[in-house]
């Protein structure tokens, strides 16, 4: 089915005035945030709103309707920094604002694979993409440099929402369990959190693609 931002929702009838799309969004970032994807049904979400479903489908169509909307939601909190004369320093304080809102709804970075088309996302990328331009970048290598900053993003956060659900210090321990197998991911300190702090290696990779 085409995506909710490729299509006119302008005409749809029947909608009721007490159940709006942004009614419907909010609290499905707040079921979201409590039980993750596979606890997001048409059902959890009717029962919340205190509707039926089938008043919901008069306002979206689908489930995969109501991630993409979530999804641009909680872009929305991504804050646009104001423009500055270093256009590094604005493209990390979007990137790392970016990061930190994906920890907070843990759900949204795998996601992020779905129609990035939503307002919030789009004005986001504008604001990044003007900064590289302003940073000398065009061309390939603009499109290359966005897509390696937001895949770096992306990647950091699904990541440290993984660890952050798993007991602490376990993934370390089960490394250094294996000292003949691994001796070189326990020298470096391979997922040692008090050695390299998560804000650290996000910062220092950060630095290093802007410094392609």
């Amino acid at each position: 089915m085409t995506s909710i931002w490729l299509r006119d929702e302008t005409s749809r009838s029947r909608r009721s005035p007490q159940l709006t799309v942004g009614r419907i969004v909010t609290a499905a970032v707040g079921l979201l945030d409590e039980e993750g994807t596979d606890g997001l049904t048409m059902r959890k979400l009717a029962q919340r709103l205190e509707v039926t479903s089938t008043a919901l489908y008069w306002h979206v169509r689908t489930k995969d309707d109501v991630l993409d909307l979530a999804v641009d939601e909680v872009f929305g909190e991504v804050v646009i920094p104001p423009v500055s004369p270093d256009w590094t320093a604005d493209v990390r304080a979007l990137l790392h604002g970016w990061r930190a809102t994906m920890l907070i709804h843990p759900w949204a970075p795998a996601l992020i694979g779905r129609p990035m088309l939503g307002p919030n996302v789009l004005a986001r990328t504008e604001f990044l993409q003007a900064g590289l331009v302003r940073g000398g970048l065009s061309g390939e290598r603009l499109a290359v440099t966005t897509r390696l900053l937001a895949n770096y993003v992306i990647g950091a956060a699904v990541t440290e929402a993984t660890w952050r659900r798993s007991p602490g210090g376990e993934a370390r321990r089960h490394v250094t369990a294996s000292p003949t197998t691994y001796p070189t991911l326990i020298d470096s300190g391979h997922l040692d959190e008090s050695r390299w702090p998560e804000d650290v290696l996000f910062a220092r990779g950060l630095d290093a693609l802007l410094a392609l």
